[in-house]
């Protein structure tokens, strides 16, 4: 038996002694009752009776050790050509400065705040000035809509909003402060104070008796300690954009996930303290929540805050200069930043004008990597290229390859095997488990490990209702795959991207696989269109690669998923279109794709990158003959 296998069986078999173990490594104020209140299932909660505080562990114990020199937070933005290194004892000194600004504006334990920022390292310094005081943060996307804004201002209800004055998307100033306004003056809910951090790049208007300046507030505070809280007391919500319009408030709890977060550190990502560890993600999701701000604060290793693109800050060598020049030893992005990449130096020329020889290992998420991007990333950086699988949900990974116990064996297309702590099944519609290789729903048997999210704010009907009701004794997490023999997940797609043609439930996951193996496809997607005749139709999008002819591509990969998948599949429409529509965060947005090509109405995502996109994607698609009768 490998390591691997060792640690997953002695969580399974016994989750409260692995999981007490684990929290060894965090610093609690009092010890917990029990590890796991199981007295009201379906609602499980870790470590209650415990007291902690998640900016103690974050900052002041790595100070109290020695560690205050080393720096905690490198920020490098080439859209302000700035780098600055913060030490952990800075840090220190920023948070509890801020921490007593916001107690000064009557901000205490169980209070929102909401922080609306650019990816700026004020922004960690935000959210962990909350966690000092046991105020609950929900961190906003900089730059999101006003409206949807308010929508979380309204849930919410902050007592104090954290802004600035700007962000910067590559060349263009978008000003944060009139959407801020714009917000407000549409929630019902408004808050007391709000203090907004002034950027060269554009000063706001501040509007007297609410909005004051952040950096004369923080300069006239006095520093505030950490404030124990209860292990299940909320560290923040993180709002995902829900179905009905009313955004689910993701809730995450002080001490399973500082045990989580600590604990993937070394035994996922194979991290040490001292070292520097990057996620070029954004602070508005869940990926910089766990992976930028807690996840390397928790374990001593300095984080990088980047305030840039994979490519156009100014060029595709954007990633390889941050890792040779910060000495990062691991990246972890989305597929989408890879494929960009790699769409516009298809050759990996730009790597090998920079030294990445302490470079160790690529880890992606967002959404499911395809065998052809994985494969280029192995091939360009000889480096393991981890793909892993989780949500805003579950806070960190629910399958993976953990590097720090074991390399194994890779699968292009499977995010590996599920998690220690994780007890995954695919599910037939009724519930029933369904024999390795079979195509169902993915779903974790309850209880959920530490970490993972326990409720929805202040909605626990609909948490029941939207991850619960469906399969009794498991969450379930929305997405269809398999578990082959060897125990490896492969998620396909969400549940509603399972095509039904003519009686055959096919995945769209598998022919995007095809399409992306094509030599000039840079990225691509699949979707199924409503057809009167066989129920659905699957039609397929393609970005070409840089230099690469339209040409007879579409013909091509048509053939492709014919000799593939087989004459089952129907596909037969596809088109070339010069981008996806994509969040910021790197997911395409399929749904409103097949809204487009069903010409039924939508409403714009929130999230959306671009919303020009719809447009191009809305032409290309007549261009084939969609809507039918449109």
């Amino acid at each position: 038996m490998g390591r691997f296998d060792e640690v997953y069986r002695a969580a399974a078999a016994d989750p409260e002694g692995f999981w007490a173990a684990a929290a060894a490594d965090i610093d609690w104020t009092k010890t917990w009752d029990r590890v796991l209140d199981d007295s009201d299932p379906p609602y499980y909660r870790w470590f209650p009776g415990g007291e902690l505080n998640t900016c103690h562990n974050a900052v002041d114990r790595h100070v109290e050790s020695g560690r205050g020199e080393q720096a905690a937070i490198i920020y490098d933005s080439p859209v302000t050509d700035t780098i600055r290194s913060i030490t952990y004892a800075e840090l220190q000194d920023q948070v509890a400065r801020l921490a007593g600004a916001l107690a000064a504006r009557g901000v205490a334990k169980g209070d929102r705040v909401i922080v609306y920022m650019p990816m700026v390292p004020e922004a960690a310094v935000a959210m962990l000035a909350c966690a000092r005081l046991g105020a609950v943060h929900s961190v906003v996307f900089g730059g999101f809509a006003a409206n949807e804004l308010a929508t979380r201002i309204d849930d919410a209800a902050p007592k104090a909003i954290l802004s600035a004055s700007c962000g910067i998307e590559v060349n263009r100033v978008i000003e944060y402060k009139p959407l801020l306004d714009a917000a407000i003056d549409m929630a019902a809910h408004k808050p007391d104070a709000c203090l907004i951090l002034q950027r060269p790049q554009a000063t706001a208007a501040l509007t007297p008796g609410r909005d004051e300046d952040w950096e004369k507030a923080v300069a006239a505070a006095a520093p505030h300690p950490c404030v124990p809280v209860a292990a299940t007391d909320p560290l923040y919500i993180l709002y995902t954009s829900g179905t009905t319009g009313q955004p689910k408030g993701i809730v995450r709890d002080n001490g399973g996930h500082a045990v989580a977060l600590k604990w993937t550190m070394k035994n996922l990502y194979n991290i040490d303290p001292g070292e520097v560890y990057w996620s070029a993600s954004d602070v508005g999701w869940v990926v910089g929540h766990s992976y930028i701000v807690y996840g390397p604060l928790l374990h001593g290793a300095t984080t990088i805050f980047y305030e840039g693109k994979p490519v156009g800050t100014p060029d595709p060598g954007a990633f390889w200069r941050v890792i040779s020049q910060h000495k990062a030893v691991s990246l972890f992005t989305a597929p989408t930043a890879f494929r960009a990449i790699r769409q516009q130096d298809p050759e990996g020329d730009y790597m090998g004008q920079y030294d990445l020889s302490h470079f160790r290992a690529l880890f992606l998420a967002g959404e499911r990597c395809d065998p052809d991007t994985l494969a280029w990333a192995e091939e360009k950086l000889k480096v393991p290229v981890i793909d892993h699988w989780w949500q805003t949900e579950t806070g960190w990974a629910i399958a993976a390859n953990c590097l720090g116990l074991e390399l194994l064996p890779v699968k292009p297309g499977s995010p590996t095997r599920p998690m220690p702590g994780w007890d995954l099944k695919v599910l037939d519609s009724e519930g029933h488990e369904v024999p390795a290789g079979t195509i169902g729903a993915l779903a974790g048997k309850l209880p959920m490990p530490p970490g993972t999210f326990p409720t929805l704010w202040n909605a626990k009907e609909r948490y029941t209702k939207s991850y619960l009701a469906n399969f009794p004794g498991y969450y379930e997490t929305g997405d269809a795959g398999i578990i082959d023999e060897d125990g490896y997940v492969h998620v396909m797609a969400r549940t509603d991207d399972i095509i039904n043609v003519a009686g055959h439930r096919l995945s769209t996951g598998a022919m995007e696989e095809v399409l992306a193996a094509h030599p000039d496809v840079a990225e691509c997607a699949v979707i199924g269109v409503a057809d009167s005749l066989k129920g659905q139709l699957p039609v397929g999008f393609v970005v070409l690669k840089a230099g690469a002819g339209d040409g007879a591509v579409t013909d091509e990969v048509v053939q492709m998923v014919r000799d593939r998948i087989g004459p089952v599949a129907a596909f037969k429409n596809a088109t070339v279109v010069k981008r996806l529509p994509k969040t910021r965060s790197g997911k395409i947005l399929r749904a409103t794709m097949r809204k487009i090509a069903d010409g039924e109405d939508f409403k714009t995502p929130a999230t959306i990158d671009d919303p020009v996109i719809l447009d191009e994607i809305r032409e290309s698609l007549a261009g084939i003959g969609f809507p039918k009768g449109g």
